[in-house]
């Protein structure tokens, strides 16, 4: 496919998100916070703890995250900002969530608020999207979406976009 069909995909998929955004909106769909990670460091002799400094708030379309601007993020990690309890030392992956929960506490995050960070911001432009190895491709004048990381097939974006806001918009019974 030429260049023209590449910028015409990028054209159409840049008109997609700002539908998604006026329809979830309009549903008043449930969001989630974005955050950014600020490891422990020490600022004038005063050791700073880790925190999840907000960020914005975003809806998750499964490995992609919309931001109310139009802007995409590929969904990196989550947490809960909740109590995060005191140290059991019973493994390191429990002790890290919990190091999590904390840095979100201290982000003052609403208790039980979903909080998302390392989400990688996904430049909407040709030359990136050709270029991209994420979960946005472009490929032959198309724009696709990969289900996660390690998965070598691809679905068509529209069709994706569209299920996943319509999950948000009309949630299934009991959801």
């Amino acid at each position: 496919m030429d260049q023209t069909g590449d910028e015409q995909a990028v054209a159409q998929l840049r008109e997609a998100l700002a539908e998604a955004v006026r329809r979830l909106d309009a549903a008043g769909a449930r969001d989630e916070a974005l955050a950014v990670f600020v490891p422990r460091h020490r600022r004038m002799l005063i050791t700073r703890e880790a925190v999840l400094e907000p960020a914005g708030r975003v809806w998750r379309l499964g490995v992609l995250l919309l931001d109310r601007e139009s802007n995409l993020f590929a969904t990196g990690s989550i947490t809960r900002a909740t109590e995060p309890g005191r140290p059991a030392y019973q493994s390191l992956s429990a002790e890290t969530r919990r190091e999590y929960r904390a840095a979100a506490q201290r982000g003052h995050f609403e208790h039980g608020e979903t909080v998302n960070y390392d989400a990688a911001p996904i430049d909407v432009d040709a030359a990136s999207l050709r270029a991209s190895t994420g979960p946005l491709l472009l490929r032959d004048g198309r724009t696709l979406v990969k289900w996660s990381a390690t998965a070598e097939g691809t679905v068509d974006f529209a069709a994706y976009l569209s299920e996943r806001v319509g999950l948000l918009t009309d949630p299934p019974q009991g959801a």
